[in-house]
């Protein structure tokens, strides 16, 4: 996206501890020991804030935020981490480590303010950054990682959860198909707990729902099940090959959330029947689908709803530094109540909600919209 002549962007190489495994599979990426961030700003100028715009995979170098954020008078931080394009093998506190060195570095680098804005599935990470940054806990991660209580997190001065999710494995457990009753056949389906078979609607009833979400639950937990006791026989001593510490698998039918098929659940006015990737059913087996790629210890770190530390549920309670949520009424990925639910979360902290009234997850031909988001996000 071109920007305005009075804006100017730079690109910043960010130093970072490496993960002590091979778990990214460019060599490049993996000797230059760093990873990468777009900052925009008013041409000439030294902001003292930063807004970083953050998720654990996606290539936040050209967010669409960037241009208006800096108009409003910021540094716009776009970041990256290690797991940039490719999250089947993501560790989510490795991500903590990249978020890290991303605050180090624009301290020492003109930035007196930092403010961390964890959009869609940043929201995962972010609010986790900031507790183990304030008070450091976590020592051994579910799946292997790194020790927080060494990482020596600088935290940030405030937080923004922006059109976010408060964890990618929940929003994976919620989107997941239950009616798939063989990870080996994906399309045998069971009709009587199939959102995609008219019979059961929508309208879905309530009854219909229960049995639905408990139906997810339970495939999420039989992986997660199947991903530990693989991952012990894998690295038993007499398993061969010898030294192999993980293995990856595919998991098919992962956009069947029926809030995608009838809009009274968790009701707001965002469109039903199509998805941020298309037809829900379609998109259920695309390719570039939710945790479709995945590995033992990466399903067991960022996707099982049971083991993974990566929610800001679990977080917000003991985070110190103010937070916005900051969200959409139309946005598909992320409904309104989950913005509540984010909200409620935050107990000792200064707290603000925004919802924008028609705002969608990307802001498509919302230019007025977006200003009103990247003015809240500068403001805070």
């Amino acid at each position: 996206m071109p920007l305005a002549d009075d804006l100017e962007r730079n690109l910043l190489e960010i130093p970072v501890p490496p993960s002590g495994r091979v778990d990214v599979y460019s060599g490049v990426a993996r000797l230059s020991g760093a990873i990468w961030a777009s900052e925009v700003k008013i041409r000439g100028r030294q902001p003292d804030t930063a807004v970083v715009m953050i998720h654990p995979t996606a290539n936040f170098l050209g967010h669409y935020a960037l241009p208006m954020l800096a108009a409003c008078g910021v540094g716009a931080i776009g970041m990256t981490t290690r797991y940039i394009g490719n999250d089947s093998n993501l560790n989510v506190e490795n991500c903590l480590l990249d978020i890290g060195a991303t605050v180090h570095y624009l301290r020492g680098h003109g930035y007196r303010r930092v403010v961390l804005a964890g959009n869609s599935g940043g929201g995962t990470v972010v609010p986790y950054y900031q507790a183990q940054a304030e008070h450091p806990s976590v020592t051994t991660p579910p799946g292997g990682g790194p020790d927080l209580t060494a990482a020596g997190l600088l935290p940030a001065d405030a937080l923004v959860l922006f059109m976010a999710h408060p964890s990618r494995a929940r929003l994976s457990m919620e989107w997941l198909d239950p009616a798939i009753v063989d990870e080996s056949e994906p399309f045998r389906r069971d009709p009587d707990i199939d959102a995609f078979n008219p019979q059961n609607g929508p309208p879905f009833a309530s009854e219909f729902i229960e049995r639905y979400r408990a139906a997810q639950l339970a495939r999420n937990r039989t992986i997660t099940s199947w991903a530990e006791l693989e991952l012990a026989r894998i690295t038993r001593e007499d398993h061969w090959p010898r030294g192999l510490d993980d293995l990856a698998f595919v998991v098919h039918g992962t956009s069947a959330d029926l809030r995608f098929l009838d809009s009274a659940i968790d009701a707001s006015d965002r469109p039903t029947g199509s998805t941020l990737w298309g037809t829900p059913e379609v998109a259920n087996y695309l390719p570039a689908g939710v945790s479709r790629y995945t590995t033992l210890r990466s399903w067991i770190n960022q996707w099982s709803v049971d083991k993974t530390l990566g929610n800001a549920l679990l977080w917000l309670p003991k985070v110190e530094a103010s937070v916005l949520v900051l969200g959409g009424s139309a946005d598909s990925g992320s409904p309104p109540a989950i913005f509540g639910q984010l909200y409620d979360a935050v107990q000792t902290a200064t707290r603000k909600q925004i919802v924008l009234d028609g705002a969608t997850h990307y802001f498509e031909g919302q230019p007025d919209k977006l200003r009103q988001a990247c003015e809240a996000m500068a403001a805070w």
